[in-house]
């Protein structure tokens, strides 16, 4: 049995990505493989519940301050059979938090002190960023949703899950990410790998406009399951093929930049219907002033002649969601910004303004490198912000493909 782990975020619901994410990132490092991740409010039946009783290590992600809030701590006092008690270092901590606020401690500060008996308290940068306990066969660590997630996690959690999960057997997990193939390609490609037994558990994952394979390895020891993983996953990248465009944390926009950067090339953007997220979506990296040029939004026709030298008369054979338009747009951006590539996206995004002939989620996608220009049309499902986000992992897309082949 190897050891595994739960995910437990109480109060306002998660953003996608985020501290979810990073916590599972962490435990899969420490050897301990995440089974499920849940979101509950603020109630205590529906959090006891969520604990479940197996043995596993649970984390649980609650409101900042350390504390983790009255609920949580009551629950974990229960379902461990320990007292509340005063944890002097948690009071000691609130008290300096506050003298250098140069404000009176609260009256509630003793409360918010109180821990499960037995409780290990984890201080990151002088605040309480969460606390600790083991019961039995079964570990609880508390984490605060705040800015000290991320060395918390760094600091504390992760060698706390690999000494638990000492003894229990580990896991490696990796995530292989795949961008234009549906489920059922994938899957196709995968038949002799899906549900079979052996030291890899294999499985695929829809994601946003993507689809994911997963590899789970299972062994005594974390150089036995590496070696397990590594040997799956090399054969597999080969039956994905260039639909394979990185593994875990990388996302498209991570892998696009950094083929720019190893290209010397730098890139600008035209968008109309995705309204700038992909020009976001670019920029997110850190770096990306290395690569991304200028962006450039031009929402109506007029903006599209005045900042992008669009043709009058290509909208008017073809109008603004159209190939040749799409085409128009990467050149006149790249010309604009002196860059060597460019993406341009046009579309409708929804609700309203389709046509027989052009539905809701007709997006073209122009695309130019190095004077090389061509667009393609995608027919993109789901409501306005999918069809955005679709449009961008395309636009994305086509550019990662383009670059594979230049040095």
């Amino acid at each position: 049995m190897t050891a595994s782990a739960h995910i437990v975020t109480v109060g306002a619901m998660p953003s996608p990505g985020t501290d979810g994410t990073a916590v599972a990132a962490a435990l899969g490092a420490a050897g301990v493989s995440v089974v499920s991740r849940v979101f509950v409010e603020d109630d205590e039946t529906a959090l006891e519940r969520a604990l479940g009783s197996d043995e596993a290590l649970t984390v649980v992600l609650a409101g900042g301050g350390g504390s983790a809030g009255d609920i949580v701590r009551r629950v974990l006092a229960r379902v461990t059979g320990a007292r509340l008690v005063l944890n002097d270092r948690l009071l000691s901590t609130l008290q300096e938090h506050y003298r250098r606020l140069d404000r009176p401690l609260p009256r509630r500060a003793e409360r918010l002190a109180l821990l499960p008996q037995g409780a290990t308290v984890w201080i990151t940068a002088d605040a309480d960023a969460g606390w600790a306990m083991a019961s039995g066969q079964r570990a609880f660590a508390v984490l605060a949703r705040d800015t000290t997630l991320q060395t918390t996690i760094a600091q504390h959690l992760t060698s706390f899950a690999r000494e638990w999960a000492g003894g229990r057997g580990v896991s490696a997990v990796r995530t292989l990410r795949t961008a234009g193939p549906t489920a059922a390609d994938v899957e196709e490609r995968l038949i002799d790998w899906l549900g079979r037994d052996g030291d890899v558990a294999v499985s695929t994952i829809p994601a946003d406009a993507e689809v994911w394979v997963r590899l789970r390895a299972r062994a005594s020891s974390t150089a036995e399951a590496a070696r397990s993983l590594s040997k799956a996953e090399s054969g597999i990248c080969m039956l994905l093929g260039e639909d394979y465009y990185g593994r875990d944390g990388e996302t498209l926009e991570m892998v696009v930049g950094r083929m720019l950067l190893e290209r010397g090339l730098t890139v600008a953007v035209a968008e109309s219907c995705t309204g700038g997220l992909l020009g976001h979506r670019l920029t997110s990296v850190p770096g990306s002033s290395a690569y991304f040029e200028r962006g450039v939004l031009a929402y109506s026709n007029r903006a599209k002649r005045e900042l992008l030298g669009v043709p009058e008369s290509v909208l008017r054979a073809h109008g603004s969601v159209s190939g040749p338009c799409a085409e128009a747009m990467a050149r006149g951006v790249a010309t604009l910004a002196g860059a060597p590539c460019a993406l341009a996206i046009t579309g409708i995004a929804g609700p309203d303004g389709g046509t027989p002939k052009k539905p809701v989620g007709t997006v073209y996608v122009g695309l130019s490198v190095q004077d090389d220009t061509l667009a393609r049309r995608f027919s993109l499902a789901g409501d306005r912000a999918a069809v955005k986000w679709q449009s961008t992992q395309a636009a994305l897309d086509m550019l990662r493909r383009a670059l594979r082949g230049r040095s």
